[in-house]
């Protein structure tokens, strides 16, 4: 059967070290290596930084994610497989908040609205997923809505924040400074321009994006190139950039720390990392990444937990609307498939029947209309039933009648978005 799974890999079982090891990279070029096996009908990935999770359409199901994997070297240790009902309700789960590290934070919804619309645009989705991804930020709103379970919630940018403030202590006499002016780097800054530091810098390989995002927080910009004296004068370092490698380099660090006599945090919240992870090795240096912000999420779990009961609650409601919806959908193109045939018929009858009268007398367009009507009538009353007898079926899982019927019409109850390809 044609239906959803999914590969996901997760801050629950991977280290930031192994969800660096599941990608190679390039987003799209995953997408399409994905959707170029045979039997994937449609797909879709999301990558954040702390989960890595695939969607495919297949009548294969998960074998096909299962030798994906397999190819790519991954260990299975850290990798989930579900299958449709599994994949959809963790899916649901995912928008509302409540599979991520700081449980009902609302930056996962619009990152999985953007890396859906990677996806649509590159032709790799279909009904199934536009109709799972579609559910998926309505449930995502509707839970937002209607529970507080985002009410304070974190952002892994305000938590590597409480966890700089829970480490270095107060931060009011302290120097800050972010590197990286994308969605994370601003809500990193966001978080620090609410608390009563002594100074932030903010430095991005862009200057003009630096000043930018420092004249609107309140900070001070710094040329890349500089950022090395900045290490001499920072007390935290927050970093936050899309680079594929490091941009903070052990050599690097160990020359700034022999020309200052204070200890320096950093924390590292990019996927893939931005700060080397020798760098822990040098003295009085304290290095964190996202594995550390766990400790965090900890703390606020028990504030969010009856809120995130009410939420399962609404979860569960769209969930089996949405399993209903997929049951209709079944019967709904095999519905379409019979009534095309009828009306072929339908047209050519009347057709015929019209030819035959008009050897007798004239026809006008009156009495062809009523003609026309007349078998268009016929033909919906006839199928009036059978059509509720069906989507009853596809609705009770009667698979076998399904099957029936599709033969007896001779038509294929499965439609594919790779029949063209």
């Amino acid at each position: 059967m044609t239906e959803i799974s999914s590969m996901v890999i997760t801050h629950s079982k991977a280290t930031v070290e192994e969800m660096e090891e599941a990608w190679d990279g390039d987003l799209e070029k995953l997408i399409m290596d994905l959707y170029d096996n045979e039997f994937v009908q449609e797909c879709a990935v999301l990558k954040t930084c702390n989960r890595a999770e695939m969607y495919i359409v297949s009548p294969k199901g998960s074998s096909v994610l299962f030798h994906f994997a397999k190819d790519r070297g991954l260990s299975a240790n850290i990798i989930d497989f579900f299958d449709h009902e599994e994949s959809i309700m963790h899916l649901l789960r995912l928008s509302s908040g409540l599979e991520s590290m700081i449980l009902g934070e609302d930056q996962i919804l619009g990152q999985i609205k953007d890396l859906y619309q990677v996806a649509k645009k590159l032709g790799t989705t279909g009904k199934m997923l536009d109709t799972a991804f579609s559910k998926a930020i309505q449930v995502g709103k509707r839970v937002r809505t209607e529970t507080e379970i985002n009410r304070g919630a974190l952002s892994i940018a305000s938590a590597s924040v409480d966890l700089a403030e829970e480490t270095v202590g107060d931060l009011k006499n302290k120097k800050v400074l972010v590197i990286g002016t994308g969605e994370m780097g601003t809500l990193v800054t966001r978080a620090l321009s609410h608390r009563d530091i002594e100074l932030m810098y903010i430095a991005n390989r862009t200057y003009e994006a630096a000043r930018e995002l420092a004249d609107e927080m309140g900070g001070h910009a710094v040329r890349f190139d500089q950022i090395n004296e900045n290490l001499r004068n920072s007390d935290v370092v927050i970093t936050a950039t899309g680079a594929p490698h490091f941009v903070l380099k052990y050599d690097q660090l160990l020359d700034a720390m022999k020309s200052r006599e204070k200890d320096i945090l950093l924390i590292d919240i990019a996927n893939p990392r931005d700060i080397d992870p020798a760098i822990s090795d040098i003295p009085h240096v304290t290095l964190y990444n996202i594995d550390n912000l766990r400790v965090i999420n900890e703390k606020n779990l028990e504030l969010r937990l009856e809120e995130a009961k009410k939420a399962q609650a609404i979860i569960d409601e769209e969930l089996d609307l949405l399993i209903k919806q997929y049951k209709h959908q079944k019967a709904d193109h095999l519905v379409s498939e019979i009534y095309a045939q009828l009306y072929k018929v339908r047209s050519l009858e009347k057709e015929r029947a019209v030819n035959k009268l008009s050897s007798y007398h004239t026809i006008g367009d009156i009495e062809s209309r009523i003609i026309d009507d007349l078998t268009h009538s016929i033909v919906n009353k006839i199928m009036a039933e059978p059509t509720k007898v069906l989507r009853h079926a596809a609705e009770k899982g009667d698979d076998e009648l399904l099957d029936m019927v599709s033969r007896l019409f001779n038509v294929n109850r499965h439609t594919s978005n790779n029949e063209c390809r």
